[in-house]
């Protein structure tokens, strides 16, 4: 079962904790319940965008960098209990 991740609020989209790290996860990746996959910064204050099922990666549709608003699809989990 396909499980998307939707963005909390409004802002932009971060893969990564820094410039000059490595992101949060990769497509493929396998993920737990509760883990963080990006951020999303509206005026200096970042926001943990973390997953709510464990599963593997699929995709992001939300580019490193890339606008959100509330409910947007930031990634799509094929759910594993």
């Amino acid at each position: 079962m396909s499980h998307q991740v939707t963005s909390p609020l409004p802002g932009v989209f971060y893969r990564k904790p820094g410039p000059d790290k490595d992101p949060y996860v990769q497509e493929g990746d396998h993920v737990e319940a509760g883990q963080t996959i990006g951020v999303v910064e509206i005026m200096k204050q970042f926001s943990e965008v973390k997953t709510e099922v464990s599963g593997n990666l699929v995709k992001f549709e939300v580019s490193d960098s890339g606008t959100v608003n509330p409910g947007d699809v930031i990634a799509v989990i094929e759910e594993k209990p």
